[in-house]
Order: C-alpha cells, then structure tokens, then sequence
C-alpha cells in the first residue's frame, strides 16, 4: 500500500492509502539493500517476516538523498515554483558519506550540477533575509560574487556583506534576467510570496531553468546548496559504489 502523509506540527494526517508501491519503495530499496517489493509479495502469499529472514532495523553508514526531476524545461509558460501537486516525473539517488555531498551528487545526477565558482544571485522575500546573512558569508568565503536586487542587497550591505546591486524585471535594463541569459550567473536563490511577486519573479526562475542555472526556492535547500558547494570547493567528494555502500550495513 502507498500511504501519503502530511504533518502539521505533532498531528499526522493520513491523505491517501492506494493499493500501489510509490516510487520511494525502489528508492529505499537501494538504498538500504532489501528488497521490499519482493518482501512484501512474500507476505501476501503467507510467508513471515521471521520465515522471510527479514531485517528489524538496518544501520546505515552512508546517505542516500532522492532529488525529484521535472519536465519544466519542456512546457513553455510552466513555472517552475511547487506547490502540493505532484509533479515530478521521476527520481534520481546521490549517495555519499555525509549529507552534504550526497545531496551535491543527486543534483548532478539531476542535471543541475552545482558550480564551484562564479556569481551567486540572490532575491528573498523579508522573513528570509535573515538567513541569507550566513549563506552569503559562507558564499564569499568561498570566493563567490554576489549580486542582489534592491532590498535584498541593501539588507546584507548593512550587515556588511559585499554584493552587487542588480535591477529587477519591472525595474528597467539589463535586469536580473539579462545577466541570466547572458551567462553571468551561475546559482540563483529567490525566495518569493505573493500573487504578484510570484509573477514578478517568474521569468527569473523560467529563464533560469532553461540556460541550465541551478535555482532554489527556499531557505532550507539553499542551506543544503551551501553546504554542497563547500564540500565540492574544499575536498573532492568521493565515488562510491552502490554495492559497496550496501556491504557495509548492519542488520
């Protein structure tokens, strides 16, 4: 059975049972060594876990990261900002030692491979504006530029950052977008509320997509986009293979 859940707070809330395997059973599958699938069929015919041998808990030594891939690119007019529907048209697995460098290989794997160097653009909506203080930190540290619209570089020039201040849209040329489609930038972070700003914004995130520039849309996975990108510019991320990940579990 798939069963979708969503979680407000401590309260869970069941949207949907389907008498179906959701494509997170595969992906779990690899990236814990059991085959649930075959698992599950075995039950259905009368066999135990016990008889079935099957494992109570596994301890995991590496990470495995699910990164979804969308079709965007392949609709014009699409915006690429989520919402609750689903989307997605398959997933992808970066697996690694640490958090970090799993999630830069299962956006590699993705087709957004995150640059090392280059121009960061960044535009977030005001109760975002905080956090951009640290990412932007770390971000010149590692030798990035930084470009911001009007409130967001004014925001972290006061906390003594060194950006860029680049035009909007609406704002007049070049823009934002102009410097996107010229190949100027190289990572984009815009957070955004509102019917209007979201429509404001959307050729940001559209012309983005479509000259192969990693975007995000939040502050969570801009934190983990950082935190990536430190691992590709400070140390090489190792390959590892699958099976090799699977032989070090312990059931």
């Amino acid at each position: 059975m798939n069963v979708q859940f969503a979680i407000q707070g401590k309260t869970i809330y069941v949207l949907e049972v389907n008498p179906r395997a959701s494509r997170t059973v595969p992906f779990i599958s690899k990236a814990t060594g059991v085959e649930l699938a075959k698992i599950a069929a075995l039950c259905m015919v009368g066999k135990t876990l016990r008889e079935l041998n099957a494992p109570r808990e596994i301890e995991m030594k590496h990470v495995a990261v699910k990164e979804s891939v969308f079709p965007f690119a392949r609709f014009p007019g699409v915006d690429v900002i989520l919402g609750p529907e689903m989307k997605s048209t398959g997933e992808v697995m970066g697996i690694a030692d640490d958090y970090y460098s799993a999630f830069a290989k299962s956006e590699l794997a993705a087709g957004s491979a995150l640059p090392s160097s280059g121009t960061v653009f960044i535009s977030v909506k005001d109760e975002d504006k905080p956090a951009m203080v640290d990412l932007a930190k770390r971000l010149r540290a590692l030798g990035f530029r930084i470009v911001a619209t009007g409130g967001t570089h004014q925001y972290l020039k006061n906390k003594g950052i060194e950006t860029e201040h680049v035009l909007k849209v609406t704002e007049g040329r070049p823009h934002v977008v102009d410097k996107i489609v010229d190949g100027e930038v190289d990572l984009v972070i815009n957070t955004t509320f509102g019917k209007k700003e979201i429509a404001d914004s959307f050729s940001i995130r559209r012309e983005s997509l479509m000259h192969s520039v990693p975007y995000f849309t939040t502050v969570q996975a801009a934190r983990m986009a950082v935190g990536a990108i430190e691992r590709l510019v400070r140390g090489r991320i190792p390959v590892i293979a699958l099976q090799d990940a699977l032989s070090n579990l312990k059931r």
